[in-house]
């Protein structure tokens, strides 16, 4: 090893008593590449396999405490003893390289998203939001619970140690749950938790002490136990600089071996005194306590040669860490030692060499470092290139022109004037730039999700424009590229399929336009309908198959398809045992309108069944080497010739259009009910209705088939759902309902059966005074019905202990709501006959406080009208002839649910049909693979 700074290679004694090699660790970077429940995936491991050796540590990544902890998909857990091998199995392959093994430890608290927590609220000190667009309004712990969560903070710990690891580091940075507790923003407690500047900070040091009363009972000796901190908060009021060592000194006298400054430069100064440009590290060694002074502290931050590291020791780093230059390079720690420098561009073919998982790979802040090395060698296609962003900060258009070799100029224009602080941080990124004639520079501390974003617009343009004067000086552009089956669309159905045909023996790949897998399903809610499957049985509900045929033909006026329906009334218990093999376990069972007996599934916990379905999907996708996944990406066309598939046309985010091979195609890209325009041409009545639906439900998939000849069935047959919140488009799920809450006027009377079909409930709502009504709920049916956390913390709910308080609130005359829940838990607790006539879903009055409302009116929900296919999933053309090769499953087909759909039927859909498709499009691929169509349109 060359040119290494001698102090580099200075080996470090911790407090513990365990040494480190040398002065190099690895940062904790989110890979997001962990199984839906937080289980280590195999890629994972080979991530921390590789980039382990050289380095004194490797931090792993942050792992959740409790099922209600991740910050963000894919997060990896340590919540139960289940994970503990596969962490194990991490721990093992770093230390066998020869570098330490710590692992972070964290709970997201309100930064925790509902949709990856089963639709729950999240909990935090205090029941306070982030002050951001769009942030949900957290639970507050109560006493017990926040004890019980150092408890949790201990187990994990635990877990950590039983797993291997040579120790932990405790995450009490980036507004995560442990500096929640110690912020005067997120914590407003006038509890033993909170209020002053000392019981804010009693949380950590029980974590703390927690974590060493596990290492001193359980661990060998030497086990390592280091803290993370966030220097300060731009919140106000927030964590100022002084707060931080206040706490900072607490924690060393109580016993720390290291502190870990969460910065994005190891020299950056303050954020809330932009004034001051003195280095917050220089501040710390200027005013720490003679307990600070020994213990060694982590330095993190534009990292990325040996002369960082020499000024990050000179300022009093004991130890400094990498993070994006170990993404970028499997033995960042080597060339580190020997003088190199990192570059933060990495070679868009490499990402199986250089071990990086794939969720990784697409986050902005890497996508940004991908660039294509093969094309032309740097050399550019002169000219003005133009993107438009959004953000927070509304729209902006970034032109970048370049020379034949260079980025000359760089200009933002937005449609409002820009605020200062937008303009500064551009013009600071802009000089970055132009000055390194590269993207790949660092964001300006304070605006790194801005930055970010511009330099992935740069990053594309020079990608772009480097490929348009490869293929004008005459290039190839690269062989084709082929698969067996194309499935057009990644949400359930699309997924569902692409996993069959996968394991039908078929290479597959899954185009999607939006820039996330999911599509409607996420936001699927109920769960799925079947009939006389295991689960029931279990619980002892007698049904039959021949009356959910029959309740799904009367739900639908007798309009469906009644071969199809025959069809997936059959499939539907294999359906649910299929997600299961796949652990997509779907064990509870309610309720919902329409149906006379409990055959909706849903999880386990009775959470929202689209985010646990899709997760599920994808990590069973994930598991599969042989489908692959591209987003931002459209199908143009279905090539054919000779009346056979030859491929698909694609056309990627940058407009770049280029042709895939296959022998099959499977459309599965839902229906169109955010086409408002489509809809009104087929239903003017339903001019001006919010919908329910994702933004890329727009009807595309069957425009692309329409356009080979497919016919079309039921088009008109939109149905609205009635309980939607009007002013997010929200849907509140028919589980609330189906859990034996109530509809109500403005005037607090009841006007229909609640659990009659969504069309009927529709057309009552509308024909209300004020077209509305409120959904009425209790504690009780809030405890059963995890969905409602998500709604309380969106703020869609009004609540209050009793219903006279709760009908002041809302505005409705409070004797009638009295008299319309004596009325209401009169027939449910006498068995008296429902003046509505409702006689499902009567599972317990409405009289537990506190009392709870949400209004709701009718909106777009579903289109029962879409292509039509046969029982094999065969798209048909106009003369009811099986289009060759193409294949169609989902809400882009149409002639199933007939003129209305059951609540929970969806779920069921995409999963029966999406399962034939996969099987019968890779059984006809397999059989015409070796015999390829002899030209192509």
């Amino acid at each position: 090893m060359t040119n290494c700074n001698p102090q580099l290679l200075d080996p470090l004694t911790l407090p513990c008593g365990t040494t480190l090699k040398n002065r190099l660790v690895m940062a904790p970077m989110t890979t997001c590449a962990g199984f839906h429940e937080g289980s280590v995936t195999r890629e994972l491991v080979e991530y921390y396999r590789q980039r382990a050796g050289d380095a004194a540590a490797i931090i792993v990544e942050c792992a959740f405490v409790e099922d209600n902890g991740p910050a963000f998909p894919g997060a990896i857990g340590i919540d139960k003893d289940s994970k503990i091998d596969g962490l194990a199995n991490i721990a093992s392959a770093i230390k066998e390289r020869g570098s330490k093994a710590i692992l972070q430890i964290y709970h997201g608290g309100r930064m925790s998203e509902p949709m990856l927590i089963g639709g729950r609220q999240p909990v935090a000190p205090d029941a306070i939001a982030m002050p951001r667009e769009g942030a949900v309004t957290p639970r507050a712990l109560k006493a017990q619970e926040v004890a019980d969560m150092v408890e949790k903070f201990g187990q994990a710990v635990h877990r950590a140690i039983l797993a291997g690891f040579d120790g932990v580091e405790i995450h009490g940075a980036n507004t995560y749950l442990i500096q929640q507790f110690f912020s005067p923003h997120a914590n407003r407690r006038n509890d033993e938790w909170g209020g002053s500047r000392e019981k804010r900070a009693r949380f950590p040091l029980e974590v703390l002490k927690t974590a060493q009363k596990m290492a001193k009972q359980y661990a060998p000796p030497g086990f390592i136990i280091g803290y993370r901190f966030s220097p300060e908060e731009i919140e106000e009021p927030g964590i100022r600089f002084d707060d931080t060592l206040f706490l900072l000194d607490k924690l060393a006298v109580q016993g720390l071996d290291y502190l870990h400054f969460s910065m994005n430069h190891i020299l950056r100064s303050s954020l809330v005194d932009t004034a001051d440009s003195e280095p917050l590290i220089d501040k710390y060694m200027a005013k720490r306590t003679a307990a600070l002074a020994r213990v060694p502290v982590i330095g993190v931050g534009s990292v990325l040669s040996q002369q960082e590291t020499t000024q990050a020791l000179t300022h009093g780093y004991s130890l400094v860490a990498v993070g994006k230059g170990s993404i970028a390079y499997t033995d960042w720690a080597t060339r580190i030692i020997e003088g190199q420098t990192l570059s933060l561009a990495i070679d868009s073919t490499q990402r199986e060499a250089l071990f990086i998982p794939e969720p990784l790979w697409y986050f902005p802040q890497v996508a940004a470092m991908v660039r294509d090395v093969s094309l032309a060698g740097g050399k550019f296609m002169p000219g003005h290139y133009s993107e438009t962003l959004h953000d927070e900060q509304g729209e902006c258009r970034i032109t970048v022109t370049l020379a034949e070799d260079r980025i000359t100029d760089l200009e933002l224009s937005t449609t409002e004037p820009a605020e200062i602080e937008f303009t500064t941080h551009f013009n600071e990124l802009r000089a970055r730039i132009l000055d390194a004639n590269s993207p790949y520079v660092d964001a300006v501390t304070g605006a790194t999700t801005q930055c970010e974003a511009v330099k992935k617009v740069v990053a594309k343009v020079l990608m772009s424009s480097a490929r348009e004067r490869l293929q004008q000086a005459g290039g190839d552009g690269g062989a084709v590229a082929h698969y067996d089956v194309v499935v057009v669309g990644s949400g359930g159905a699309g997924l569902t399929a692409a996993i069959q045909a996968s394991e039908s023996g078929a290479s597959v790949l899954i185009v999607e336009k939006m820039p996330i897998p999911g599509g409607n399903t996420l936001k699927a809610s109920v769960g799925m309908n079947a009939a006389e499957t295991r689960y029931q049985a279990l619980k002892g509900i007698s049904d039959s198959k021949s009356l959910f045929y029959e309740e799904t033909l009367k739900g639908g006026h007798g309009k469906n398809n009644t071969v199809l329906l025959h069809e997936f009334v059959e499939q539907a218990p294999q359906a649910v045992d299929w997600l299961a093999k796949h652990d997509i376990v779907l064990s509870d069972i309610t309720i919902t309108g329409g149906m006379s007996i409990d055959r909706t599934h849903r999880p386990a916990d009775a959470s929202a069944v689209g985010g646990y379905l899709i997760s599920g999907l994808l990590k069973n996708i994930q598991q599969r080497t042989d489908i692959e996944m591209m987003t931002d990406t459209t199908v143009s066309a279905i090539d054919s010739a000779d009346g056979r598939v030859t491929g698909v046309t694609l056309l990627n985010e940058q407009q770049e259009s280029f042709r895939v091979q296959c022998q099959s195609v499977i459309v599965a890209t839902g229906g169109f009910s955010a086409n408002q325009e489509m809809v009104v041409s087929y239903r003017p009545d339903l001019a001006g209705f919010v919908t329910t639906n994702h933004p890329g439900a727009t009807g595309s998939g069957i425009a692309l088939l329409q356009s080979i000849g497919a016919g079309t069935v039921d088009m008109g047959e939109i149905q609205i759902h009635p309980t939607v919140e009007q002013t997010t488009s929200y849907l509140i799920s028919e589980s609330v309902r189906g859990g034996g809450a109530i509809l109500v006027s403005q005037k607090g009377e009841r006007f229909i059966n609640e659990m009659d079909t969504r069309d009927k409930v529709s057309a009552k709502i509308i024909g209300l005074p004020e077209k509305s009504a409120w959904i009425v709920f209790d504690q009780q049916i809030r405890e059963q019905n995890k969905a409602i956390e998500t709604y309380l913390s969106r703020g869609f709910v009004v609540s209050a202990d009793t219903p006279e308080a709760l009908a002041e609130k809302t505005g409705m005359d409070a004797a009638r709501l009295q008299a319309t829940l004596t009325c209401f838990n009169q027939v449910v607790e006498k068995k008296q006959p429902d003046p509505f006539g409702r006689t499902t879903a009567l599972r317990q009055p409405v009289s537990q406080g506190p009392f709870y409302a949400i209004r709701i009116a009718p909106g777009v929900h579903h289109t029962m009208g879409g292509v039509t296919i046969n029982t094999h999933t065969e798209v048909l053309d106009e003369k009811q002839q099986p289009l060759a090769g193409i294949f169609a499953a989902g809400e882009v087909v149409g002639g199933i649910h007939g003129g209305n759909r059951i609540g929970g039927n969806a779920v069921a859909d995409i999963v029966i049909f999406g399962r034939i498709a996969g099987e019968n499009a890779a059984e006809y691929a397999l059989v015409h693979r070796n015999s390829p169509a002899v030209t192509s349109a």
